[in-house]
Parts: structure tokens; C-alpha cells; sequence
């Protein structure tokens, strides 16, 4: 396999998904020469995008490779390569996470640490994020909303006819159903085929991606460029380890280096945190940015379930369904008790779906549970521990060994939805947890603190240990919340763009 080197950049940014997006937007018009790294390619249109059985009981959108566990199995990852990263197949949502998140937070298995800043940092910078992904949301809804004002750009998507009814039961249960902050384009999607947006590839047909809303506006700029199909295999230091030198990638059978000033890994935080840990050397022994020994360290992933609410006698004939939540029990229980956490509607769910969980039931029964459900994602919050971590083997492959926390809030927040949704006239309620192949609300594996001997970066995300390196996807998130992580990221993202043309393009 040979080696070629060289292109010199300002910045090289590696992968596309909402943190190196949404930083390449804002560094954009700056002038600096910029590369884009994407380990995957664009994704194609196809009638597969819109087929529940090839999307969930096929898996022909998913990875082909291998994960291990923290026991040592092989498990396939749904940790997707396309230009957009996993933005691609999100639900949309975009919510800010709570005033009180960014400070500490007692629950009963642990503590949820303070951020390095508060919520009134990243206010200005969630309503441009709101603007930039084109979130449509009402205000006023939700019963722990955070302050400030709100960058959306039109009313929530609205309930279909069969959610409408179930918002207007929920209200009479005592309970505040909020309309669902969506970047989602709602007439252009359904105008593709009548499916929901929520697991689903887009293909360009109206769901507010990174590619999307960040990337693909700005790649007319003759100082951007994008590569793809350019998997990063390590970056190398300068001889004192002291600032990053190169980016290793492979491209077409060949390994080339590629120099610049400034590095931003953006890769995802299970494989930002493993590229770092493969970049170790004899100057930096334990990995890149980890002389606090905590890069991989604090995985997060949420504690979810779906839930089915199910009433024999009465039909949901919704297309899409993802347009409510409860908050009623983020902050406390409602008895006196600390936080549970967020339920919001799935997208909704067939018989196909159903199936590929459960492949020995009959489908003509999946499909009567589908018609006869209202589907809702129950989420808690996941504390940080540094024994739940992303490593490497002795052969380089990654080890995912996540040790859930908060398991206790989160049946206490499951026991909570079911009471509601019986209330509300679904006699029948079921659930099943999220399993491990499912790291769609990946964290904390490089973090940002004040302290370098606890966190790998600092609060503008740039490593402590090599002054031109920033690390910009969910690693950085020092918490997990309990509400999905894709705003705070994009926010975060425009935040670090602003320093780093303050501190680095200015000079």
C-alpha cells in the first residue's frame, strides 16, 4: 500500500456529521483554507430509504463492521457513514437542554456534574443554531422550557388527527404535552412517500441534516473543500507531542498524510475518542489529549425505552406520529422525589419494525399491535463514571464497554409514563429497553472541564495537551441530560467557530 503526503490547509475538520458541520458553516466565510474529511460518501436516493423492512429488518443501511462489548462479543454497531454522520437517520429533534442541566443535579444512584459554564453561555448560540437547522416550534408549551429567546422559524409541525386526540387526553390526565422542536421540512418530506422521518435515511427530501442545513450551503466557498470515502486512521504530533502535525487517512488504497494549523476531530464520540487513543506515540504513550487519562472515559448513551401504548378498540392511523413530549417529570418526580427525565413520540412504528425485534412473532400480529399503538421514547439521563469507556483491543478494534447508570429513575419514569397512558385510555401498555447496538445519543468521552487533570478539553473544546487541536461532536458533552443531544452540539459548534476565528484566524 504506498504513501503520499501533503496538501496544506488552515484547518482540517474530520467528519460531517452536526459538530463539524455546523463549525464548518460558521468558519466558512473566513477565508482560512478548509478540508472536510468524511469517512463515508453521499447517500443515495433509493426505494430502500423509504422501506421499514430494508431500513430496520435488513439493516441495509448499517455499518459493515464489528464492535466489542465490554464482555468481549461482537455486536454491529448503529453508528452510520454517510456525509452527514448520523444526523442522517435522527428524528429532528431539536431541543435545548434544561437551565438546570448545566449545573449539578442529585439523583438517587449518583450526581450529574456541573458544566464548565452556564445555560446563558450557549442561550444566543441555541436560537442561532434553532435559525440555522430551520427548527419549526412553539413557545410556551413546555413545562420546564429554558429562557431565552428562540430561533424558529415557524409553528411546531402540527398533529396529525389520531395525536391530536391523544394531546387533547393527555390534558385531561393533568399532564402538559408539548409540541416537539423539528428541523423538518414536514411538506417536502411527505411529498418523497408517506413514512416517518424518525430512523429513516434522508436522501435530500426535507429533514434538516447536518448535510443539509450546514454543509451543503457553504461548499461553494472556493476555500472549502470535502473529501470522502477518507478514513482517518490516526494524526501525528510534532516531535516534542506538543501540537498536532498531520492527519493519517486511507483513500483509494493509499495512505496519505495531509499537514494543516489546526485539527478539529468531529468523528463522533466513540470514534473521535478511538482515533485519539490510536494516536498514541512515544511522547504521548496513553493516546492524543489524554494526559488526564480520561479520553474514552464517562460513555454515555442515555437510559431508553419504547414504550407502546396500546388500546384494542381504537385505531392510530398516523403517518408520521413525532410531534409531542412530556416533560411534566424532568426535574422531579411530582412526589418530592429528583428527576426522571423526557418522553417523547416515536416516530410511528409498523409491523416490520415491531418484527425485527421480535423475529419469531407472526407479522399479521406486528402489524395489529402497530395499528392499534400510540409509540413513545422514554429517556433518561445516564451519569458519567470513568469505568463506562471506549477502548481498543490489542488488534485496534473498539471496545464499547458502557456501564448504565440511572436505571432506577428510569423505571421510575417508565412506571410513571405507563400510569399516564392508562389514564388516557390504553389499557394495554408495553416496553422493552434500547439495546447496546444502538449508540445514537453517544457522549462524554473527551470532555470539556476547567480542571486538565479531569477533562480532556477546555470549555471552548480545544485539548489541554496540543494547543491546535479542538475536538467538536457529542465527546465533549460532560453530561448526557436526558433530552436529545443534536441542538447542543450544533450550539456548542457555533460557540467554539466564533473562538477559534477570535483566537486563530485573527492572528
Amino acid at each position: 500500500m504506498g504513501e503520499s503526503t501533503d496538501s496544506v490547509y488552515d484547518i482540517v475538520i474530520i467528519g460531517s456529521g452536526i459538530g463539524g458541520s455546523t463549525l464548518l458553516n460558521r468558519l466558512a466565510d473566513s477565508g482560512a483554507r478548509i478540508l472536510m474529511i468524511e469517512r463515508g460518501q453521499p447517500l443515495a436516493d433509493s426505494a430502500d430509504a423509504r422501506d421499514s423492512q430494508a431500513i430496520f429488518f435488513d439493516g441495509r443501511f448499517r455499518p459493515q463492521e464489528q464492535w466489542l462489548d465490554g464482555n468481549g462479543e461482537l455486536f454491529n454497531p448503529g453508528n452510520y457513514y454517510y456525509l452527514g454522520g448520523n444526523s442522517k437517520f435522527y428524528g429532528a429533534v431539536m431541543l435545548r437542554y434544561r437551565e438546570e442541566d448545566f449545573g449539578e443535579l442529585k439523583f438517587d444512584e449518583g450526581i450529574s456534574p456541573a458544566w464548565p459554564f452556564d445555560y446563558a453561555q450557549l442561550a444566543p448560540y441555541y436560537q442561532q443554531a434553532e435559525a440555522l437547522y430551520r427548527v419549526r416550534g412553539n413557545e410556551g408549551e413546555d413545562s420546564c422550557e429554558p429562557s431565552g429567546a428562540k430561533g424558529y422559524v415557524g409553528p411546531a409541525v402540527a398533529d396529525e388527527t389520531d395525536i391530536a386526540g391523544v394531546r387533547e387526553r393527555l390534558h385531561r390526565v393533568g399532564v402538559r404535552p408539548f409540541s416537539l422542536p423539528l428541523a423538518l421540512d414536514i411538506d417536502r418530506w411527505l411529498a418523497r412517500g408517506n413514512t416517518p422521518w424518525d430512523a429513516f435515511p434522508d436522501t435530500g427530501c426535507g429533514k434538516m441534516d447536518a448535510e443539509a442545513a450546514a454543509l451543503r450551503p457553504v461548499l461553494e466557498h472556493p476555500n472549502v473543500t470535502l473529501m470522502t470515502g477518507a478514513r482517518v486512521r490516526r494524526l501525528h504530533t510534532e516531535a516534542d507531542g506538543k501540537r498536532i502535525c498531520a492527519v493519517e487517512l486511507e483513500r483509494d488504497g493509499e495512505v496519505e498524510r495531509i499537514h494543516a494549523g489546526l485539527f478539529v476531530l468531529s468523528a463522533g464520540a466513540i470514534n473521535s475518542a478511538a482515533i485519539l487513543l490510536r494516536s498514541a506515540n512515544a511522547q504521548c504513550p496513553t493516546g492524543l489529549a489524554n494526559s488526564s487519562d480520561q479520553v474514552g472515559r464517562n460513555f454515555m448513551n442515555h437510559n431508553c425505552s419504547a414504550l407502546l401504548a396500546v388500546n384494542p378498540l381504537r385505531r392510530n392511523d398516523s403517518v408520521y406520529q413525532k410531534t409531542l413530549a412530556i416533560n411534566d417529570f424532568y426535574l422531579s418526580d411530582g412526589e418530592g422525589g429528583g428527576p426522571l427525565g423526557n418522553i417523547q413520540l416515536l416516530g410511528k412504528v409498523d409491523g416490520c419494525m415491531l418484527k425485527a425485534n421480535a423475529k419469531a412473532a407472526p407479522l399479521f400480529a406486528m402489524n395489529w399491535l402497530a395499528r392499534h399503538s400510540v409509540d413513545w421514547y422514554v429517556m433518561s439521563e445516564d451519569l458519567p463514571s470513568p469505568d463506562s469507556r471506549v477502548r481498543l483491543d490489542a488488534a485496534g478494534r473498539i471496545v464499547l464497554d458502557w456501564r448504565r447508570s440511572n436505571m432506577q429513575a428510569h423505571r421510575k419514569l417508565l412506571k410513571k409514563a405507563k400510569a399516564v397512558m392508562r389514564a388516557a385510555g390504553y389499557p394495554i401498555v408495553l416496553s422493552q429497553p434500547f439495546d447496546r447496538r444502538t449508540p445514537s445519543h453517544q457522549c462524554g468521552t473527551v470532555r470539556i472541564g476547567n480542571d486538565p487533570a479531569s477533562a480532556p478539553l477546555d470549555p471552548y473544546c480545544r485539548s489541554f495537551d496540543h494547543s491546535n487541536l479542538f475536538v467538536m461532536d457529542a465527546s465533549f458533552l460532560p453530561t448526557s441530560a436526558a433530552v436529545n443531544p443534536a441542538l447542543t452540539i450544533a450550539a456548542q459548534a457555533l460557540r467554539v467557530a466564533d473562538h477559534i476565528k477570535l483566537t486563530e484566524l485573527t492572528q
